[in-house]
C-alpha cells in the first residue's frame, strides 16, 4: 500500500520516523551512520514511512532526495521535507519536478528555519514564497501547469504530478495572539492543498487534544493528523528550554525533570524512551492517525519505543495524558480544562472568532487612519479610486504615476510602515503591518512557527501576525484574518508604485490565485471552535 492509501484507512495507526541528513556526500565517514540507519528503517516492516529533513536548523546538509531515493528503492515510503528558506519559487518548482521524477511524491511543505551559518558566514535566506504558497504551487502541479505562450494558437499544459502534500502546525505557543493565528494558518494550508498534518514538537497533552478538537469542530476532522514525538535527552532538552531551536519549547518543569534523570547511570535513556512511548500511546488513544518519531538515530531505540508502547494497557494512555502536561506559566489554551481527564473540555471553548476583543496598543490612531485612507482610495469605483486611476494612467510613467504622487506614496509609507517599495503591497492583508520591513521571513499568509513568547525568532520584536490578530480581534474580525486568496508576491513589480498597481489591476489583490480543487471543511453541527462537539473523542472521560 502507498502512503496515501494508508492514510485513507481510518483503522490504521501509522508510524513515521524522521531521518536527519548530514553534511557532505553519502561516502563521507560521518554519513555512514545515517545511511545505515536509513537502510535499517527501510527494512523494518512496522515503520510506514521515513521522513527526511531539508537543511534542518537552516544549516547546509545533503539534499534529502539522495537518501530518499535510497529508501524508496528499498520499498519503503518516503516523505521529503521541502522548505522555502533556500529556494525561490522557480527553484522550488524545479526541485519538485526532480522529486516527482524520482518517484518521491510525499512532501512535507515548510516555510523553513531562518538560514544558519554556511561557508564564510551566514547565508542569505530566500523566502520568496512561504509554505502556503508552496502548497498552492504543488496543487497547481498536480492539476497540470498551463505553460501556453502568449499568442499561441493551442494551449500547452504540463503533465500532472501526484504529490501527496502535508504541512506542519504548532499550537504550543504562550499567548492567544500566537496560538489562534497558527490554527487559522493551518486551515489556509488545508484549503491550499495540504492532505495531512503533523503537529510541532510539544509536551503537553492538553494542547495536543486541543488541536484535534479544533480540527474536528472546524470541519477538518477528516484530515489525517499525525502526532510529533521527539525523543529527548538532557542536552536537547536544554536547547529546547532556552529556545535555541525555533518553534520548539520545553518548559522549566520538564527541563528540570530531564536534568534529574541525566544523573542516572544510563543518563536517562530508559526514562526518555518510555516518555516517547507514552506520547505515542496518548496520540493513539486520542484518535490521531499516527505518530512521527524524531530525535532517534538507532533502529534499536525505535524498536524499544514500539515495544514499550505495545506493553501498555488499552486505557493506560489516560493516565499518561494527566502526567504529560508540561505547560508554561500563563500559557493560553483554546478550551477550558476538563478536571476529570486533564484534557480540553470541548464544551467550554475560550475562543470566539466573531466576538470583539479589547483594544490593545496596536489598535492605534495610525492603524485607524490607514484603514480609513485605504477605504477612501482603493475601494473599486468608490471615493478617490477613479481619480487615482486617471492620474496614474495619464502620467509619463504609468507604473510610477505623477512624480509628486510617487514622492507622497514613498514618504508616507516609509514613515508609517518602513516600506521597502515592493510594489505588491500586503498592508491590507495584514491589518496594515508590512511583512517586508517587519517580518524577517516576509510571511504574507500567516505566521511562521518560530516565534518565542510572541517575539520573532530572528529579531526581538513582536511578530506582525500576533499584532495583526490583536487588531482584527478588536473589531470582531478574527475569522477574516486569513480569509483571502493565497498571496505570492510578484517580484516584477518591485520598485514600482503599489498605488498605481492597485488602481490598474497589476498586483495580487486584483489577480487572486485560484487553488485547483481547493479543500473545504466538512460542515459540522454549529460551525466553529465555540460550537458543541460531534466526535466521540470530544467526550473523553
Amino acid at each position: 500500500m502507498t502512503l496515501p492509501e494508508k492514510f485513507a484507512d481510518p483503522q490504521r495507526f501509522l508510524l513515521g520516523v524522521e531521518l536527519v541528513s548530514t553534511r557532505g556526500t553519502m561516502a563521507e565517514t560521518r554519513a555512514a551512520k545515517s545511511v545505515a540507519f536509513a537502510e535499517a528503517l527501510a527494512a523494518h516492516d512496522d515503520i510506514d514511512w521515513v521522513s527526511i529533513t531539508d537543511n534542518a536548523g537552516g544549516n547546509p546538509q545533503l539534499a534529502p532526495a539522495a537518501l530518499g531515493e535510497l529508501i524508496r528503492s528499498a520499498g519503503r515510503d518516503v516523505v521529503v521535507h521541502l522548505s522555502c528558506k533556500d529556494f525561490n519559487r522557480n527553484a522550488l518548482e524545479s526541485e519538485a519536478w526532480h522529486l516527482a521524477s524520482l518517484g518521491l511524491h510525499n512532501l512535507l511543505a515548510l516555510s523553513g528555519d531562518y538560514s544558519g551559518r554556511g561557508i564564510h558566514g551566514g547565508a542569505k535566506p530566500v523566502f520568496d514564497i512561504d509554505s502556503v504558497g508552496l502548497l498552492t504551487l504543488l496543487a497547481q502541479m498536480n492539476s497540470g501547469i498551463d505553460v501556453t505562450r502568449p499568442g499561441a494558437k493551442k494551449n500547452t499544459r504540463l503533465g500532472a504530478t501526484q504529490f501527496h502534500s502535508g504541512c506542519v502546525v504548532t499550537n504550543f505557543k504562550l499567548h492567544e495572539n500566537e496560538v489562534v493565528p497558527q490554527l487559522l494558518k493551518l486551515e489556509k494550508k488545508l484549503e491550499c492543498g495540504a492532505r495531512w498534518v503533523v503537529n510541532q514538537i510539544g509536551y503537553d497533552s492538553r494542547k495536543i487534544h486541543e488541536l484535534l478538537l479544533w480540527m474536528q469542530q472546524r470541519g477538518w476532522g477528516h484530515v489525517p493528523l499525525i502526532g510529533n514525538v521527539y525523543v529527548l535527552n538532557p542536552r536537547v532538552a536544554e536547547l529546547f528550554r532556552t529556545q535555541k531551536i525555533p518553534g520548539v519549547v520545553v518548559s522549566d518543569e520538564l527541563a528540570e525533570l530531564c536534568q534529574q534523570h541525566a544523573s542516572t547511570p544510563d543518563r536517562g535513556e530508559a526514562f526518555f524512551l518510555k516518555l516517547a512511548a507514552k506520547q505515542l500511546a496518548i496520540y493513539r488513544g486520542l484518535g490521531y492517525r499516527g505518530g512521527y518519531l524524531g530525535g532517534v538515530h538507532r533502529i534499536e531505540d525505535v524498536e524499544r519505543i514500539m515495544e514499550i508502547e505495545r506493553s501498555f494497557g488499552p486505557e493506560d494512555w489516560r493516565g499518561f495524558a494527566k502526567e504529560i502536561q508540561f505547560s508554561r506559566e500563563g500559557e493560553f489554551f483554546c478550551y477550558a480544562q476538563d478536571k476529570g481527564t486533564g484534557l480540553a473540555d470541548a464544551n467550554r471553548p475560550r475562543v470566539d472568532l466573531d466576538a470583539p476583543g479589547p483594544e490593545t496598543r496596536d489598535v492605534s490612531y495610525a492603524y485607524r487612519f490607514s484603514k480609513f485612507t485605504h477605504g477612501l482610495m482603493f475601494e473599486p469605483n468608490k471615493g478617490l479610486w477613479n481619480t487615482g486611476k486617471k492620474l496614474t494612467e495619464n502620467a509619463r510613467d504609468p507604473e510610477q504615476g505623477p512624480s509628486w504622487m510617487r514622492a507622497l506614496e514613498h514618504a508616507g509609507k516609509s514613515a508609517m510602515f518602513g516600506c521597502k517599495d515592493c510594489g505588491d503591497c500586503s498592508l491590507p492583508d495584514i491589518e496594515f503591518l508590512c511583512p517586508e520591513s517587519a517580518c524577517a521571513k516576509n510571511q504574507r499568509n500567516g505566521p511562521c512557527g518560530g516565534t518565542r513568547d510572541g517575539l520573532c525568532e530572528v529579531d526581538d520584536f513582536e511578530c506582525i501576525w500576533s499584532r495583526a490578530y490583536d487588531r482584527a480581534k478588536a473589531d470582531g474580525r478574527s475569522r477574516q484574518l486569513l480569509d483571502h486568496a493565497p498571496v505570492m508576491q510578484d517580484q516584477q513589480l518591485r520598485g514600482t508604485s503599489s498605488w498605481a498597481n492597485t488602481w490598474h489591476g497589476r498586483d495580487h489583490l486584483a489577480n487572486p490565485i485560484e487553488v485547483p480543487e481547493a479543500q473545504t471543511p466538512i460542515p459540522v453541527t454549529g460551525r466553529g471552535p465555540h460550537s458543541r462537539p460531534t466526535s466521540q473523542v470530544s467526550g473523553i472521560k
